[in-house]
């Protein structure tokens, strides 16, 4: 989220018993990236929880020459499509010292770590405390004028609370339908002096938990998502074979190039039917493509220059800048003809009919050719894809020395917010114009539907 948000204690809680609870989706991997981190000046002690650049989790205690605490995980969190929860629960007051601090992911009891320095016992961890000297620091690392680590992604639902080493049950619960591990919106749990409950909902830094515990956002800023533990939303996927050259922001819905070169990015979710709808705004440079495109067919991406090239075959189709469409490396004109040409600022609407295998283009509301999304197998101003019933296709870009931006229904493109919400029946997600009767954004329950 590369931006800071912090708060000072009034006064100090409890150091040796506390239970730190969130729910965060990476959005990139191979970086150092920080839950939380609080920094005493005075002598440089430090208490972190973070993401290693190995994608491990970690956290440690450092008491000005040596770790206290520190617990490294052998398992690495690289899914940048799902929704972790993290419960770390501390305790020193305990008699044995592996009880002394607990891991939890998705309701799991974490037992396996490549490092393992428990503290000792009845031992003050260098969190929780008083003062202005001794920052709190949610989603970064900071100390003096240094400002680095940023966690790259999204939260939702932190909660702290002081003096309580709780379990995962306080904040989630197995889905008696699915058998997923599930969040519970409103934990009933005792915040005891210093705890907080932040990002509940939305991007509020207002404390919920009653203790008036607010947080400051300083540098940077923070975005609302539709995105959240309970519907996950596609983003661009940013381990895609052909990502060397693609550049992904905004929690990689944005991506763009400065190569003079086609570079093709795709979406982290598919189907193989329903009826799906996005926009996509060419932000600014020379070119772009927008379209659909077979996620079946990924490992041939490296050697996809735009979507719709002949690389590809029949499995994807791309729309190009004068309005013209591309399938296996062949271009044709736009169906009907009409409002089928596109610059910087405009948004592209795309319906994809995955069920029917037809695709429509919008732009800045209207359909292109006169198309109608609902028209089903007759495919008023459509576009016919080949597929096979067992693909699953979803939404792609390419950018040419460009930057493009996608909302998939997130309500965003990059941080502009839409200007007006447009219709949607199936009330997943927010989008600049109608979404055609029948389609949804492409989200887990989107997909369920």
């Amino acid at each position: 989220m590369a931006t800071k948000v912090t708060r000072n204690n009034a006064s100090s809680g409890s150091r040796r018993t506390m239970t730190w609870s969130w729910w965060i989706k990476k959005t990139k991997n191979g970086a150092t990236q920080y839950l939380f981190n609080q920094y005493r000046s005075s002598d440089q002690y430090n208490s972190g929880i973070l993401f290693q650049n190995d994608d491990k989790f970690r956290f440690w205690d450092y008491g000005g020459s040596s770790n206290d605490i520190n617990i490294i995980t052998n398992r690495m969190f690289r899914d940048i499509n799902a929704w972790y929860h993290i419960v770390l629960a501390i305790d020193t007051t305990q008699a044995t010292s592996s009880n002394r601090v607990k891991l939890y992911v998705n309701g799991v009891q974490e037992t396996s770590f490549s490092t393992e320095t428990y503290p000792n016992q009845n031992h003050d961890v260098r969190m929780n405390e008083a003062g202005s000297a001794s920052q709190q620091q949610i989603g970064f690392q900071g100390y003096g004028s240094t400002f680095q680590s940023y966690f790259l992604g999204v939260m939702s639902h932190v909660n702290f609370v002081d003096a309580a080493q709780l379990t995962p049950s306080s904040f989630g619960s197995t889905d008696s339908t699915t058998g997923e591990w599930k969040i519970n919106t409103s934990p009933s749990v005792t915040y005891g002096q210093n705890g907080f409950f932040i990002f509940k909902d939305g991007n509020s830094v207002v404390d919920q938990s009653g203790n008036s515990a607010n947080f400051t956002v300083g540098a940077g800023s923070l975005t609302k998502t539709e995105d959240c533990p309970s519907n996950v939303f596609a983003t661009m996927n940013p381990i895609a074979p052909n990502d060397a050259n693609g550049n992904f922001t905004h929690g990689n819905t944005s991506n763009n190039t400065g190569a003079s070169a086609w570079r093709t990015m795709y979406s982290t979710m598919g189907d193989n039917q329903g009826k799906y709808y996005c926009e996509m705004k060419y932000v600014s440079g020379s070119n772009q493509m927008f379209g659909i495109f077979s996620l079946d067919e990924k490992n041939k991406i490296k050697n996809v220059g735009y979507i719709g090239d002949n690389n590809l075959g029949n499995r994807a189709v791309g729309i190009a800048k004068p309005g013209n469409y591309y399938i296996n490396g062949s271009a044709a004109d736009y169906p009907g003809g009409s409002n089928t040409s596109w610059t910087t600022g405009d948004i592209i609407m795309i319906a994809m009919d995955r069920t029917n295998k037809k695709v429509i283009f919008g732009k800045n509301g209207t359909w292109m050719g006169s198309g109608d999304p609902t028209s089903g197998s007759t495919g008023t101003g459509a576009i016919s894809f080949q597929t096979e019933d067992f693909e699953s296709w979803g939404f792609a870009t390419s950018c040419y020395a460009s930057t493009s931006a996608t909302n998939f229904g997130n309500g965003y493109f990059q941080t502009t917010a839409i200007s007006s919400a447009g219709t949607n029946a199936s009330n997943l997600g927010l989008f600049e114009y109608n979404v055609p009767a029948g389609y949804t954004a492409l989200c887990t329950k989107g997909l369920n539907e």
